[in-house]
């Protein structure tokens, strides 16, 4: 399983419909709005780092309103 965290910056007026666009994505996890730089910020889970990327390439940044996304991921390593 990989973890990636997605930062979205979205235009002011589409604020509503990105948060409701991105509510949609099944791979979203959990998702909530940010004060300053960022507007929002979802978790998308999925088997790997590279379907993570086809998720926000393919699903998250189409969506109308989305003015830019910065994506973190894990390398998988588990220190416990």
């Amino acid at each position: 399983m990989a973890i990636g965290i997605v930062l979205i910056i979205a235009s002011m007026p589409k604020k509503r419909l990105v948060y409701d666009g991105l509510l949609r994505i099944s791979a979203i996890k959990e998702l909530n709005l940010l004060p300053g730089k960022y507007d929002l910020v979802a978790r998308v889970e999925a088997d790997s780092r590279e379907r993570i990327g086809k998720i926000v390439v393919g699903q998250i940044r189409p969506l109308d309103g989305i003015i830019d996304t910065k994506t973190l991921t894990g390398l998988g390593v588990n220190f416990q």
